[in-house]
């Protein structure tokens, strides 16, 4: 299974769509997981129009999202347990503060909020930031995710020219 995850894109306020290049990645995806701050249902909806989509708020969203989402989901695919959450607090201690929102087991916990991509295995969890395909002036650079599921998982970072 093939898995677009995307975060932090703030539309309209640090552009007016998804670069095109993440619309043309995510045509061949199974799922797409975007780890919250879309900002605008629109944003939703036109990811909806290209696969089935799995998305958490993040503090910037609007009521619109707030009637559609939840803060927090875990869920599976095939064996592996997914948590996607956005994440709060001062960027430097994010990870410290996502790691015990889910149970020891999950395989991967997905995640946004500070604009960093960040791709480490801890423990036995993936820990994964795809950043963010928008921002350029709290992001290193624009990115976005493709995490692989088969036997086992690759993730990876996708950085946008």
């Amino acid at each position: 299974m093939k898995i677009g995850v995307i975060s932090d894109t703030h539309i309209p306020e640090r552009a007016n769509d998804i670069p095109k290049e993440v619309y043309l990645a995510f045509k061949d995806v199974d799922l797409i997981i975007h780890a919250g701050d879309l900002v605008t249902i629109k944003v939703l909806e036109s990811l909806r129009k290209i696969a089935q989509v799995k998305a958490v708020l993040g503090n910037m969203d609007s009521s619109d999202l707030h009637k559609e989402l939840k803060a927090r989901e875990e869920f599976q695919i095939k064996n592996f347990k997914i948590g996607l959450t956005h994440g709060s607090g001062h960027p430097a201690k994010l990870l410290d503060l996502i790691k015990d929102r889910f149970p020891k087991e999950t395989d991967i916990v997905i995640f946004g909020h500070s604009h960093r991509p960040f791709n480490e295995k801890i423990d036995k969890t993936l820990f994964f930031n795809p950043g963010t395909p928008t921002d350029t002036v709290f992001a290193p650079y624009r990115s976005y995710g493709i995490i692989e599921i088969g036997e086992d998982i690759k993730a990876t970072i996708v950085r946008l020219p």
